[in-house]
């Protein structure tokens, strides 16, 4: 997948010396990579000196950029492997993920609640929210990872795979692997679960 086409021209002119097109795409993807980072750390301070060293390094890597690649996944690698480093330096446990905070609810959660509208069903929404929640933080790292980028990023497979360095496939497996823990864990707290894993088109 090739870099989009206004992230490339912003960044033949860094590496061009324009340091003015580097302040553009910080503009542009701060609040995503703060966004992502939270999801490994617990501090919204701390998050935002993360998203701070990712744009760092991804400065002072950008003369070896060759655009094979979409910018923003290139950049969230480098974000993922910032916050990675960060909680193993700092022996810090992962966030557990705020779903009301997400515009792209995890898990394609309003589909799985739409039986929520009853009284019985709304007192149920928040312990099963927060039943996916430990579901997902309790994931290993690669299949969190992965499932956060698709289901409260947006990215597709490909960028997932950019982001994540591996292939499309092991994306695949991945998410699904993730999917069926989710739904495994929804099964053992809820009687006949709120539905099975998706399928993976």
């Amino acid at each position: 997948m090739g870099a989009d086409v206004s992230d490339l021209s912003l960044v033949r002119r860094v590496q061009r010396g324009d340091k003015g097109a580097f302040d553009a795409l910080v503009l542009k993807y701060q609040h995503k990579l703060v966004k992502l980072v939270m999801r490994y750390v617990r501090n919204p301070a701390e998050a935002e000196d993360i998203a701070q060293e990712a744009f760092i390094k991804a400065y002072r890597a950008l003369p070896q950029f060759r655009g094979d690649s979409a910018f923003y996944t290139w950049l969230y690698r480098i974000a993922i492997n910032t916050a990675k480093n960060a909680v193993v330096s700092r022996d810090r446990s992962p966030i557990e993920y705020d779903l009301d905070r997400s515009n792209e609810e995890s898990y394609d959660m309003q589909s799985r609640m739409k039986d929520a509208e009853t009284p019985e069903g709304l007192v149920l929404t928040d312990e099963i929210r927060s039943t996916v929640n430990a579901a997902i933080d309790a994931l290993p790292e690669d299949l969190r990872t992965a499932i956060v980028l698709r289901e409260l990023e947006g990215l597709s497979y490909e960028e997932i795979a950019a982001a994540m360095a591996c292939p499309v496939g092991t994306v695949r497996s991945r998410i699904f692997r993730a999917r069926e823990a989710i739904d495994r864990r929804l099964r053992e707290v809820f009687e006949g679960g709120l539905g099975r894993a998706e399928e993976i088109g």
